[in-house]
């Protein structure tokens, strides 16, 4: 049996966001259960190898190949969370730093978690939104801080 070492599931994802420190308390997204390894789906293209098209030469080749598909959802602590779209900035960023691959990542708030969950799911997911906010360094500076990994 050959085994591939470069595939990502939601273990991984789970093992990289779980130390994300929350923007307001003293305390990890885990600790706070906002996150959930049961709340993540990972579809990773170099394990589901069903992904061949013909190249320009006519020969079957893998247009996936080193990719993945990462969708995570989050409960914020409180349903009127005025933090949720920087949690799920720091999210996107630690997963974007820290996994060893290409990925499409898409956050959204748990259903029925969030009183404003629909606006805030499509502010965090907009990378016109996503870029102009780590652009202000207030925000793009508590980003940083929170997915600082301590040393243990």
């Amino acid at each position: 049996m050959i085994m591939n070492y470069n595939v990502i599931d939601k273990i991984d994802v789970f093992d990289i966001i779980r130390h994300i420190k929350d923007p307001e308390f003293p305390k990890t997204l885990e600790e706070l259960k906002v996150v959930n390894e049961d709340w993540i789906t990972v579809i990773d293209f170099d394990k589901n190898n069903n992904n061949d098209e013909l190249n320009d030469n006519g020969n079957k080749e893998n247009v996936n190949n080193g990719y993945c598909f990462i969708k995570i959802l989050f409960q914020p602590t409180v349903p009127h969370c005025h933090l949720a779209p920087t949690i799920a900035l720091c999210i996107r960023e630690k997963i974007k730093e820290y996994l060893p691959k290409r990925s499409k990542i898409e956050i959204y708030i748990k259903p029925g978690t969030h009183q404003t969950e629909d606006e805030i799911n499509k502010q965090i997911n907009d990378k016109e939104r996503i870029i102009a906010a780590l652009e202000n360094p207030e925000i793009f500076q508590l980003v940083k801080k929170c997915i600082k990994e301590d040393d243990y």
